[in-house]
């Protein structure tokens, strides 16, 4: 079994930054890709950004250049820092991890309001 642990959303102004963090535990060292996913109200949950173990990276267009995903030495974290916030960012972020089983966090809002 793997658990998932979000932290570090919160309210935040248009233009500003915020860096979500996943820690995890527990049977880890099979997951193979790690991610983060939002879901917006009224919205199907999207993907954001993926890593794999072989850092292999993908993000949705919607935030490249802007958003940045990055697993820590440790491997047991993987964090999501996000430049220049729009309104439209805001959503609840959940933390993703998977091999042949997926797990979810349980989501941390992010807010993007003046």
């Amino acid at each position: 079994q793997v658990q998932l642990v979000e932290s570090g959303g919160g309210l935040v102004q248009p233009g500003g930054s915020l860096r979500l963090s996943c820690a995890a535990s527990g049977t880890i060292f099979s997951l193979y890709i790690w991610g983060w996913y939002r879901q917006a109200p009224g919205k199907q949950r999207e993907l954001v950004a993926t890593i794999t173990n072989e850092g292999r990276i993908n993000y949705a267009d919607s935030v490249k250049g802007r958003f940045t995903i990055s697993r820590g030495n440790a491997k047991s974290m993987v964090y999501l820092q996000m430049n220049s916030l729009k309104p439209e960012d805001t959503a609840i972020y959940y933390c993703y991890a998977a091999f042949t089983v997926g797990y979810w966090g349980q989501g941390t809002q992010v807010t993007v309001s003046s």
